[in-house]
Order: structure tokens, then C-alpha cells, then sequence
């Protein structure tokens, strides 16, 4: 194994322990320790492609396998089953799916005149999808009842005026949709749920059995593809305002892929007819320095968290997860 991949890996894996695994999970935090400390367990995840070889991806993977959660123990699994953990994380890609975030997005939702039918791109398992089935807590403001309750705090401005919006159509595209009344897909969804999160773990489970008794549509293929993108969006009711949302998937997609969406979004925005009679909205959640698609633009040095944006129109900043939103617009 070359030197410069292994030590890519011990790299990678040793700024996951340093800076994303404290205080959320020990034992994500001490597995990344041992992997960048051991030459073997190093040279088994570099046969991995780097686009696969995220921490909470191999280690939800080998989870998936089996593995035993004590250290000594996990590190032994990754080598008596090197080949089968290669080929599942070779094969599979990070899907977590937080409902949380319609927290941070109902209120750029609410901006919107319904009915709406919903395309979200980069769906998984489309547990986004259903921002009118969960209730939410905004500090002392309450809305909606469902066995899934979202709480959010609420920063800086009022949020406006906050309503389950009226949504008639739902659907998503995903590289590899997931279907929540799939056991194994259920399982995978749940498997990236970090072990010591278990408030999420619980939230996530909730939202799946609401996704299962009522599915959406969810179509395989690539986001970036502007014409699976509109034959998909073709089949919206054409009575209802279709809304686009890309929350946490535009990282994803490779620089000039970006951007070629981005401009096809918020032209179609600017134009409605290019898509479809009736129009498009896009609402989106994303780091500040990842594409200058913001009306006004954003001092990304400056800015907490990630921007919620409808149309390009920068509304808030928000919690990627949606835990917090702090309405600027």
C-alpha cells in the first residue's frame, strides 16, 4: 500500500477524532483514534475510494456487519473481514436523513403559496419530504401534533407567521433512494444514526413509520441531471406550486455541476415557464462559502452556521441540522 494513501487516512481519521467525534460520540471518537494510529487498519480503509471513506460511513458500515462496539474488539472485525467492509462502504454512501431539518425549512416554506407539491433533491429516504405530518416547538410557539416533534430555538428576529402548509405531492431524487417500508433500507437509515445519539435515533425511527404508512415518489438517478430533474418535476399536479428543495446535498455534486443547477433553479425561479405553467421556488440550506448564489451576498467570515435562502433570497442562518434558526430576512 503506498505511504501517501495510508497516511491520507490516518489523517482523515485523525481530524474526525480531533474535531467532529467530541461530545457526540465516544465511541466514534476512540474507533478514529485506532484507525489513524494503525498502519493495517489504515491500509485496509485506503482500498476504499476516498469519496467512500468517511469515519461515520466506514464506521456505520461495519456496525451494519456486526462489529462489536468495544474498541479492541471493533478493530479486530475491520480485520478478520477487511473485503467485505471494503466492498459495503465501496458500494454505499453517506444518506443520513434528519427530519430536523423541516424545522429550518417550514419557515421558508411558509413563504410560499400553496398548495406546493415538493421535489427534494438528495432525498435518501425522503424523511424531508414531510414537513406538514411533524409538529414543531419555536421557543413558546407550538404548532401541529405527530409522534414526531421538532424543536428548534428561535435567535435573532420573529419567524413569520408559521403554518403546516398544504402539501398535495411529494417527491424525491436520490442516487439510491431508500424506501422506509424496506427492513434493510429502514436498517441503513438507522445504522447512520451516531450510537450515542439516542433522542435522534428515536425521532428518525418516528419519522420512518410516518414516510411508511404513505410513501412518496422516489426516483433513482443523478440531482445534477437537469432533465431528470424536470421529468420528474413534470409530473407534479399543475395546479400546485412546485418548490425544489436541496437541503445539505449540493456539496455533493462537483463544482460546475454546482452551479450549472444552481443557475437553472434560480432562473427558473426569475421565469417560471422554463419548467412548468405555474412555476418553481427553491429553498435550500448550505454552507455560506459554497456557491455565491445569495441575494444579498453573504460575509461568509461572519456568518453562524449555514444560510436558509428561498430563491436565492437570503432568509436566515441556521443549524445544518436545523436545531436552531436565527431569521435575518
Amino acid at each position: 500500500m503506498q505511504t501517501d494513501e495510508r497516511g491520507a487516512v490516518a489523517e482523515r481519521f485523525a481530524r474526525f477524532a480531533r474535531e467532529e467525534a467530541p461530545g457526540r460520540s465516544d465511541t466514534y471518537l476512540a474507533w478514529a483514534r485506532t484507525v489513524s494510529e494503525d498502519a493495517e487498519l489504515c491500509d485496509i480503509l485506503a482500498r476504499v475510494p476516498a469519496t467512500h471513506r468517511q469515519p461515520p460511513l466506514v464506521f456505520a458500515v461495519t456496525r451494519m456487519l456486526g462489529a462489536p462496539r468495544e474498541t479492541a474488539g471493533w478493530s479486530q472485525f475491520v480485520r478478520a473481514h477487511a473485503d467485505a467492509v471494503v466492498a459495503e462502504c465501496s458500494a454505499r454512501s453517506l444518506q443520513t436523513n434528519e427530519p430536523l431539518r423541516c424545522a429550518a425549512l417550514l419557515p421558508a416554506l411558509c413563504l410560499v403559496p400553496g398548495p406546493i407539491a415538493l421535489l427534494e433533491l438528495g432525498a435518501s429516504g425522503g424523511l424531508c419530504l414531510y414537513p406538514d405530518r411533524y409538529a414543531y416547538r419555536y421557543g413558546d410557539t407550538r404548532l401541529g401534533a405527530s409522534t414526531v416533534v421538532l424543536e428548534a430555538e428561535v435567535r435573532g428576529a420573529p419567524l413569520p407567521e408559521l403554518a403546516l402548509q398544504d402539501i398535495v405531492w411529494r417527491a424525491g431524487i436520490d442516487l439510491q433512494p431508500l424506501d422506509a417500508r424496506v427492513p434493510a433500507d429502514r436498517a441503513w437509515l438507522e445504522g447512520l444514526v451516531w450510537p450515542e445519539e439516542h433522542e435522534r435515533a428515536a425521532r428518525i425511527a418516528a419519522a420512518l413509520d410516518i414516510v411508511a404508512a404513505d410513501p412518496p415518489l422516489l426516483v433513482p438517478g443523478d440531482v445534477a441531471d437537469l432533465d431528470v430533474v424536470r421529468a420528474v418535476a413534470a409530473q407534479a399536479p399543475a395546479d400546485a406550486t412546485l418548490v425544489v428543495t436541496t437541503p445539505g446535498v449540493l456539496p455533493y455534486v462537483p463544482r460546475a455541476r454546482r452551479d450549472a443547477l444552481i443557475a437553472a433553479l434560480t432562473a427558473d425561479a426569475a421565469d417560471p415557464a422554463r419548467v412548468r405553467a405555474g412555476g418553481v421556488r427553491w429553498i435550500t440550506l448550505d454552507q455560506p462559502r459554497l456557491h455565491d448564489a445569495w441575494r444579498p451576498p453573504i460575509d461568509a467570515d461572519d456568518w453562524p452556521g449555514f444560510a436558509l435562502a428561498l430563491d436565492g433570497r437570503v432568509l436566515a442562518a441556521a443549524d445544518p441540522l436545523g436545531s436552531w434558526i436565527d431569521w435575518r430576512a
